[in-house]
């Protein structure tokens, strides 16, 4: 199963907001095979642990394999130096891709969460590279125009409402644009509470 699903690629927008006392990830859930929508409800929100997520955007099945890898290396690194920060969730994931430089993991990820140092965002290259983002970050084939929006949209410490209505207006400017993205959205806030995937129901009430 593995194996077909690296045949599926996340052509995507996925999106990063750094708030006032949280962050906010947003994606669109359409995967694609070629010319293909292999999938109208794709997940490209994870949660790695209690205060961290993460999206995807590349191949699907390489992305799972390396999420289920740090997964486990995270529970086993909490048990040996107990609560990791999202710097350090974000570099162990780093140098997994940066060792395997393109192959097998095809992927850009996005990091965040909210620990000590309050709401934290980082995003990963393929090749291992890792920046910090201090407002918001985007990735994937719609970032262009999902960008456009952020730049003219984002203030600094907005409310965990604001966060969720611009991710969702950044997301749908992309899908509208980019053939590679649609379908809907996914929406994950982190705060120092934890973290909470929004129900569609939920989503809703900010359309």
């Amino acid at each position: 199963m593995e194996k077909d699903m690296k045949k599926f690629n996340t052509g995507t927008t996925t999106i990063g907001l750094v708030g006032k006392n949280a962050v906010v990830l947003a994606a669109d859930k359409q995967a694609t095979m070629g010319y293909l929508k292999a999938s109208k409800n794709a997940q490209k929100i994870f949660q790695l642990d209690e205060h961290i997520g993460l999206t995807i955007a590349g191949s699907v099945g390489d992305a799972q394999r390396l999420i289920r890898w740090v997964k486990s290396e995270l529970k086993l690194r909490k048990l040996e130096v107990g609560e990791m920060s999202v710097k350090g969730v974000s570099t162990l994931l780093a140098n997994v891709l940066q060792s395997n430089k393109f192959t097998p993991f095809f992927n850009q990820f996005i990091t965040a969460g909210v620990d000590k140092n309050g709401p934290v965002l980082y995003d990963l290259d393929m090749a291992g590279g890792l920046i910090e983002h201090r407002k918001f970050v985007s990735t994937g084939s719609g970032s262009v125009i999902a960008y456009g929006v952020l730049e003219d949209a984002f203030r600094e410490n907005m409310k965990n409402e604001d966060l969720i209505s611009l991710a969702i207006r950044s997301v749908k400017a992309a899908s509208q644009r980019d053939v590679n993205s649609g379908e809907g959205f996914n929406i994950s806030l982190i705060t120092k509470t934890g973290y909470k995937a929004l129900s569609p129901k939920e989503i809703g009430t900010y359309l």
